[in-house]
């Protein structure tokens, strides 16, 4: 059985390559291509443990990534989100291979960020933001560098400390202007892309900060009664999930909206996968605020996945 670590997974993968994979894989998910069995999440201590399978058409494998989330972690030593990977073959059910996934989840994670603002973020867009400097935000920053030719990136975290290391680790990796801001509504106030890596339970931006034709990725929370955005900024937005039914069950972000009666079912626009096909327009002209909510889908570690043993493979031939 192949064990992959998360230094063979940074060898084998890149951003882009993990980019093109992830649309792909949405593409798959609109098609109904895609077996994806709810989640389940267990609160353990102070965290959470999640198992997430999955099994897309044509890729040969199935995939069953068990991901926690710690918020104390890092006091530990330990990354907030450590992650594994089982990988079954598609015609015997045996185990194939075991991937560490803490890189590979960073990894999917700003690359949906990415397709998603391919897709809704304003195309000229030259100046981000992003608000939670941890090991997610370094990947959200790099993912919009694959995609967008920034010219500034601002950067905010509660923890000092986190804030400067991002600024410097960053700084020396990409080919962009890094600031740090004094405040999250500092870092957004001219951010024509914006990402929320944390795992606040309060909004950490608000609609008065930001402006009239912002894009924003909210990745980080994913409980019901955990949200990153004020319910002005999702009422005014346009606003894209990755799967409806995972984001009408974990969302905060949206479900919260729902149940002050400010916003409905109906306020979702599409899934990205009905962007990516096509079968709905992204941005048009005329649009303002639009949001990527994202809660985080199996088929994007299923997809990344099978690119890395694919590459390992051609790696021994």
């Amino acid at each position: 059985m192949l064990i992959l670590t998360n230094s063979d997974l940074e060898r084998l993968v890149s951003m882009r390559d993990a980019i093109e994979a992830v649309e792909e894989a949405f593409g798959k998910l609109a098609q109904g291509l895609v077996q994806m069995p709810e989640r389940t999440i267990m609160a353990v201590g102070d965290g959470y443990i999640l198992q997430m399978p999955c099994y897309i058409e044509g890729l040969g494998i199935a995939t069953t990534k068990i991901v926690s989330t710690y918020p104390e972690n890092p006091r530990r030593g330990l990354p907030t989100t450590p992650a594994w990977i089982v990988v079954n073959d598609a015609e015997t059910g045996m185990v194939e291979a075991v991937l560490e996934a803490t890189y590979l989840t960073a990894l999917r994670t700003g690359a949906v960020t990415a397709v998603a603002a391919r897709y809704l973020a304003p195309r000229e867009s030259r100046v981000a933001a992003v608000i939670g400097c941890g090991f997610q935000g370094r990947f959200q920053a790099w993912a919009l560098t694959e995609v967008f030719h920034l010219q500034t990136l601002w950067a905010y975290d509660i923890s000092r400390e986190r804030l400067r290391r991002f600024v410097e680790e960053m700084g020396e990796r990409l080919d962009v202007e890094i600031l740090e801001a004094e405040s999250a509504a500092q870092a957004v106030g001219e951010a024509d892309i914006i990402v929320t890596a944390t795992t606040s339970k309060e909004p950490v931006i608000r609609r008065s900060w930001i402006g009239e034709e912002a894009h924003i990725s909210a990745i980080g929370s994913f409980q019901p009664d955990h949200r990153e955005l004020d319910t002005e900024t999702v009422k005014e937005a346009k606003l894209v999930v990755d799967s409806r039914k995972a984001a009408l069950r974990e969302a905060g972000d949206i479900l919260i909206p729902m149940r002050e009666g400010a916003i409905t079912e109906d306020h979702i626009y599409a899934e990205l996968g009905e962007l990516v096909l096509g079968l709905k327009p992204g941005r048009v002209e005329g649009d303002g605020l639009t949001i990527f909510k994202s809660v985080g889908l199996a088929i994007q570690d299923s997809a990344v996945a099978s690119l890395a043993l694919k590459r390992w493979r051609e790696h021994l031939e």
